[in-house]
């Protein structure tokens, strides 16, 4: 019974909001991914387009409350996301129009895109915080959870319970979808086999005809709606706070590298892997290790090796050990 005890705790704290924080991260390096794997530059301003996305999905959002809109017991943020993600491409696309197309042109070294990435983040992050301001904001409605951790003690007859909520199962349930249209697109339309023949060899797919502007846009349209479900997923588990889509580029960035530049399995892979390892390093193991112990018995510490405020460092240590290591990730190959 203490061991059912201590999976269900586990459980509780670890697995269940890990797997949903994966699914957040992966849908996030999915677009960075697709960035790189097409126009071959690191996208630093991806996660200030999240937060974009996200604001537009809250303003709306907040609209449709006042109306008294709504689709109870789901969250009201579900209707507005398409709004959303159609500011985020409109956002997206002016970007590139006004900024990294005439690089392109140029044909500039993937550093200067990448600096100039930076020049787009700050602007955007700017815009962000002038329109709705730098603190947390609030716009989940709806059922919180689906399973509440009484219910599973008495359903279970144990002393610890599982709480699920309501954003995390939509997070899995939305990733799942996401995902699975994804690389049908990359792999069945004419569309995505022209993506992947562009990434493979540039030079080549203009020779076959394919037009690199239509390539270029449907990726910017790919990665920007990528962006904003992510963002508003994550804000729904979560908060939001424009400050924190910017820390959560860490995270998305190493999930990337680890699972292999330019590998959408690899972002997808190295997102669950990020999130496992920064929920397990800065949980604390010691009730965990109480019911595995003697009767009565329990660590003096919380037996917890990072606080929660350094999650982010997990990140950072994944990413340097993986440059160092293995720096061409867990999957290695052509991208896209």
């Amino acid at each position: 019974m203490e061991i059912l005890n201590a999976l269900a705790l586990f459980t509780n704290f670890v697995v269940v909001p890990a797997t949903a924080y994966g699914a957040q991260l992966a849908l996030g390096a999915l677009g960075v991914t697709l960035i790189f794997g097409i126009l071959r530059f690191a996208n630093f301003a991806h996660g200030e387009l999240m937060s974009f996305g996200t604001m537009i999905t809250i303003l709306v959002t907040w609209f449709l409350q006042n109306m008294g809109v709504s689709i109870a017991p789901f969250p009201t943020a579900l209707l507005a996301l398409p709004i959303g993600v159609l500011a985020a491409v409109s956002m997206a696309l002016l970007m590139d129009r006004s900024v990294f197309r005439f690089y392109r042109k140029q044909r500039s070294n993937p550093i200067v895109f990448a600096i100039v990435s930076v020049g787009v983040m700050f602007l955007l992050a700017g815009i962000i915080r002038i329109v709705i301001g730098p603190a947390d904001q609030s716009f989940a409605d709806g059922e919180r959870f689906i399973i509440g951790a009484f219910d599973s003690r008495r359903a279970l007859g144990l002393d610890e319970g599982i709480a699920i909520k309501q954003s995390q199962v939509i997070t899995v349930v939305v990733t799942a979808i996401v995902v699975a249209w994804l690389f049908w697109f990359l792999q069945k339309t004419r569309s995505g086999k022209a993506m992947r023949a562009y990434s493979d060899d540039e030079d080549l797919a203009l020779l076959s005809g394919i037009n690199p502007e239509r390539v270029v846009m449907i990726c910017w349209i790919i990665a920007a709606a990528l962006a904003t479900i992510a963002g508003t997923l994550y804000g729904l588990d979560k908060t939001y706070k424009p400050f924190i889509f910017l820390q959560i580029l860490l995270p998305i960035f190493a999930a990337t590298i680890l699972g292999g530049i330019g590998q959408p399995i690899g972002a997808i892979l190295g997102a669950f892997i990020v999130a496992f390892s920064e929920v397990v390093v800065t949980y604390a193991f010691k009730k965990f290790l109480a019911y595995l112990g003697p009767t009565d018995w329990a660590p003096d510490g919380l037996v917890q090796l990072l606080s929660t405020d350094y999650k982010f460092a997990v990140s950072f240590i994944i990413l340097v050990a993986v440059l160092l290591i293995r720096p061409t990730g867990i999957i290695r190959g052509k991208v896209i």
